[in-house]
């Protein structure tokens, strides 16, 4: 999987000069810019056209209840397609226009999800787990916790006290 990005990131952009050299020397640098431009703005239109009217759908299908599990794996793809018309090229412009489609977002968003590993959290805890994460750890910032002098843990560490265990200041 290493590879293939490493190729991509490697063959993209030689691949983007060669054709931006033969669509320059077919209608001239002037409209190969201006092209470029357009598709610039073309995506940020798409995008906020697009991705209003999906976020009005994803809070209507959380008003109902409902997970928008396929509404935010299109929302992710419009916002990728966006992306791909931002970067200057007429390859990843290409590709940022496909992803524009609804069928082709579909059948991308099946082909993910058909080769995905999800775990799925339901009120604070895995299946599987009863406990709740959110009982079993406290998070603390640095200033939020001190040593006391005469306490050790097993491993011969000074423990740490919590603000909120009644000890205002460490014992010396």
């Amino acid at each position: 999987m290493a590879l293939y990005i490493l190729a991509a990131i490697i063959l993209l952009p030689l691949a983007e000069i060669a054709v931006f050299i033969q669509v320059g020397s077919a209608i001239g640098v002037l409209p190969t810019i201006v092209l470029t431009i357009l598709t610039a703005v073309a995506g940020t239109i798409m995008l906020r056209q697009q991705g209003l009217s999906l976020i009005m759908r994803m809070q209507s299908e959380m008003n109902a209840g409902r997970v928008p599990g396929e509404d935010i794996m299109h929302g992710a793809m419009i916002v990728l397609a966006s992306l791909l018309l931002l970067i200057p090229g007429f390859i990843t412009d290409a590709l940022g226009l496909l992803l524009f489609i609804p069928p082709i977002r579909v059948a991308i968003a099946r082909f993910i999800v058909a080769r995905a590993n999800v775990t799925v959290v339901q009120g604070g805890t895995a299946r599987g787990n009863q406990r709740r994460p959110q009982d079993d750890f406290v998070d603390l910032d640095e200033g939020d916790w001190s040593r006391s002098s005469d306490d050790t843990e097993p491993t011969g560490e000074t423990p740490r006290i919590s603000p909120w265990s009644g000890h205002d200041k460490p014992k010396t």
